[in-house]
């Protein structure tokens, strides 16, 4: 006779699911489409089904640590073939939400980003914070002569917020993607998807490794087959957001061990990289909100305010970073430096907020499909 279960629903957490953007959930009859449809779903103990009925019944002891959770790629696949609307891809991106939230660290912030209540609040705090730092070193007013923004922002100033902020934002996803780590792991040795007591490092490591091409290339994007489209977006934003994050660390370098000096000239190769990737960010942020805009109005997905959040600030960062650039080499000082001041509160909303925001999936994400091929959950083949 296999294991009971004491099943003890749990309403708020239902109505919790349903705030984050699993609103359709209600609407499940459990005919099995999704997980039949799904090309990511494995042979045995498939999702997405499971999860709607757990999720159905406010069962939160059971979704705590499924990592069949993050094997969905929201592809809509599972929504476009549902009879019912019940949009099995929305509820799972839903609990992924949940997911984060509840490992935040502190927890009030993960909280505070997904209620569009405190926005302001959290647009303010980095706002008021460079604010301070402008009255504090004497550059309240638009310096004069050619633009040049460490004339307005002392650059070894702004690089000392930053820095300070990535090792708090480091501390504080390593709380969280620990807690989520052990919780996965007590799943699978819950549900006997492993006898391991304890996960291998060496192997873990090695998993996770082995997972970076598949990321790079975005490969199970590929098996979608309704939202093909949604590949090249992430794929252009992903790539953006690599070449950004190289270009900055060259130029800190540069800065600090060479002494090289900003702005770089405009055929310089790094300025050259830097500003392809920055289009590549830029134009793959529209496709993704176009898609998105798409999904809703063709009723396969209806984004939650975690996406919209998401899609808002890189739009926003990538805006206004060309706009300083282009407003720069114009040399129109009056616009040029306002906008190098909003460029610089999106930056610090995308970084600091990092492991509270949408953005924070990736790295739970790519944690969780290293967990799955370490336990060797893997998806069915064609």
């Amino acid at each position: 006779m296999s294991d009971g279960y004491m099943v003890e629903p749990d309403i708020s957490f239902v109505r919790k699911l349903q705030s984050l953007g699993g609103e359709s959930i209600k609407k499940c009859f459990q005919c099995a489409t999704c997980s039949v449809i799904c090309p990511l779903s494995p042979d045995e103990r498939p999702f997405p089904r499971k999860e709607m009925v757990w999720a159905q019944w406010g069962l939160r002891d059971k979704l705590r640590g499924d990592v069949d959770i993050w094997l969905c790629h929201q592809c809509t696949d599972c929504s476009s073939y549902c009879p019912r609307g019940a949009k099995p891809g929305d509820v799972l991106a839903a609990i992924r939400n949940y997911t984060f939230i509840r490992n935040a660290f502190p927890r009030f912030l993960g909280e505070a980003l997904s209620q569009p209540r405190f926005l302001p609040v959290l647009f303010a705090i980095p706002l008021v914070l460079f604010l301070l730092l402008l009255a504090v070193t004497g550059h309240w007013n638009i310096p004069p002569g050619e633009v040049v923004f460490s004339k307005f922002f002392p650059i070894k100033f702004v690089d000392s917020i930053f820095i300070t902020l990535t090792v708090l934002v480091a501390i504080a996803f390593g709380m969280g993607v620990s807690r989520f780590l052990t919780e996965l792991h007590e799943y699978a040795l819950r549900e006997k998807l492993t006898g391991r007591e304890n996960i291998v490092p060496s192997e873990f490591v090695s998993c996770l490794i082995s997972m970076i091409p598949e990321i790079l290339k975005h490969s199970r994007f590929k098996e979608c087959g309704v939202s093909k489209d949604r590949y090249l977006a992430h794929i252009l934003v992903l790539f953006g957001f690599l070449g950004l994050f190289i270009v900055t660390g060259v130029v800190f370098l540069g800065l600090y061990l060479l002494g090289v000096e900003t702005p770089y000239h405009l055929l310089n190769p790094i300025k050259i990289f830097a500003n392809v990737a920055a289009i590549s960010l830029f134009v793959g942020i529209i496709l993704v909100l176009i898609n998105r805009l798409a999904a809703k109005n063709n009723g396969t997905s209806n984004p939650s305010y975690h996406d919209w959040l998401l899609i808002a600030v890189i739009l926003g960062l990538v805006t206004t970073g060309i706009l300083s650039e282009l407003t720069r080499l114009a040399q129109i000082a009056a616009l040029a430096y306002p906008t190098y001041l909003v460029h610089l509160v999106f930056v610090f909303f995308l970084i600091g907020y990092l492991p509270y925001s949408k953005l924070a999936h990736l790295v739970y994400r790519t944690l969780a499909l290293a967990y799955a091929r370490y336990i060797e959950r893997e998806t069915k083949q064609a």
